[in-house]
């Protein structure tokens, strides 16, 4: 046998078995997302890819539809969890993205609405580390791979050439395809599915950007230019708490340092800074001022 005969019916036989775990999410589009079964009774797609969260259902292999139920959602990373009862449905056998190389081969899997499977396939041309996405939401890797994300491929697995699926597929700018790494997948599972939401921290502040002149920077032994100047205090909140005041400065919090209200907002964003303590340095009339801010957990209609 060819080693090209081989590999395509290595390929075949992949699509076959990971391809199970795969289902179509109904949700009233026309063309609908797929679904991984990532665990047991619980299926991940694509956020973006939902006009609603009721009244949904999924089309497994066989054409049959089945209802699941909306455990939760979080548009900042694109994922959304159902979950499935009494239906025998193959779990995907989740793997690393960590270990993908540009040059990689992988497969994009989805599954149509009358439940037919499909793949495309391609090779990974971009990995790279940790980034944020512009609603905010911290991804472990940025993966690129180079596939075609036809209609419904959102919300599918990427799979890796030993079978795994490495991350779940969705949308970049001008249609090209990203990958949500299995580690951010797995992150936000473990949240939704302990709250129903992802905690981010809150200082309860309104901020903007500033410069700090030359010689201030000089005589506090500053080495960056700029910080976040406070113009608002919520009354009671975590910042009021603290003694944060009007007019304030921040230019360190938790050692790192501050430019941008996108600096702050990046380090707020990780949940496990919620409820716990950290060290903030402000420049107030002049001089440094350390004040330790217990990060509250952010309302669902503020940013800071």
């Amino acid at each position: 046998m060819s080693s090209l005969l081989a590999l395509s019916n290595n390929l075949a036989e992949t699509v076959e078995q990971v391809g199970s775990a795969v289902v179509a999410v109904n949700a009233g589009r026309r063309i609908s997302p797929s679904g991984i079964h990532w665990r047991n009774s619980i299926i991940v797609t694509s956020d973006e890819s939902l006009q609603r969260y009721d009244d949904i259902t999924i089309t497994l292999s066989d054409g049959r539809t089945q209802p699941v139920t909306h455990l939760g959602h979080d548009a900042s990373t694109d994922i959304a969890i159902f979950q499935i009862q009494d239906v025998e449905l193959p779990v995907a056998k989740i793997g690393d993205a960590k270990t993908l190389k540009v040059g990689h081969l992988v497969l994009g899997l989805a599954r149509s609405g009358e439940g037919e499977i499909r793949a495309a396939m391609g090779a990974v041309s971009v990995v790279s580390g940790a980034w944020r996405s512009m609603s905010g939401g911290n991804i472990d890797q940025f993966i690129r791979p180079d596939i075609t994300l036809y209609p419904g491929f959102a919300g599918g697995p990427l799979v890796d050439a030993a079978g795994y699926v490495v991350g779940m597929n969705t949308s970049g700018r001008r249609g090209t395809a990203l990958t949500i790494p299995a580690a951010t997948v797995n992150r936000v599972l473990d949240q939704l599915l302990a709250k129903g939401h992802i905690a981010r921290g809150y200082l309860g502040l309104g901020m903007q950007p500033v410069r700090l002149p030359q010689n201030l920077k000089t005589a506090l032994n500053l080495d960056s230019s700029g910080g976040v100047i406070v113009v608002n205090v919520e009354a009671d909140g975590p910042a009021d708490r603290a003694g944060v005041l009007l007019g304030d400065v921040l230019v360190e919090f938790d050692g790192t340092r501050i430019n941008d209200t996108a600096d702050v907002l990046a380090l707020l964003n990780h949940s496990d800074r919620v409820l716990k303590t950290f060290k903030a340095q402000l420049v107030r009339a002049g001089a440094l001022v350390e004040l330790a801010i217990a990060v509250g957990e952010r309302p669902n209609d503020v940013s800071s």
